[in-house]
């Protein structure tokens, strides 16, 4: 949208892109200023996916990783958030590091408990 008032994608655009969307496809949509539906979006790598009603979808989602291993998430998180810009190796450290701050802890165990008595768990927070 930008291009079409004569300046540059901007509000963080290029960072949040990188690693998302081929660099050749990024190109030819910031230099012709090209529009594209949703399901475009999505075999661009633009997007996850479609809904016919988001909001349902979106509440969904929520609700399943809200039944996840709250620490776990939030670990994950982290590390997703890291791939960018981390290396291999220091990924592999912190992947280490997160899975030892995790592993026996009582949530980790309800996960487990309940998966093998076949129930929702119950996590501390």
């Amino acid at each position: 949208m930008e291009m079409r008032w004569g300046l540059v994608p901007d509000m963080a655009g290029y960072p949040l892109w990188r690693g998302n969307v081929r660099d050749d496809v990024l190109r030819k949509l910031v230099y012709t200023n090209a529009e594209f539906s949703g399901a475009e979006a999505c075999a661009m790598g633009f997007a996850t996916e479609t809904s016919e009603d988001p909001l349902a979808r979106a509440m969904g989602l929520a609700e399943e990783i809200a039944g996840k291993n709250p620490e776990a998430v939030r670990a994950a998180k982290r590390l997703s958030n890291q791939l960018a810009d981390s290396t291999d190796e220091r990924l592999l450290l912190t992947e280490s590091e997160e899975q030892t701050r995790i592993i026996g802890k009582a949530n980790q165990m309800e996960a487990v408990m309940a998966f093998m008595e076949r129930r929702a768990p119950s996590f501390s927070d």
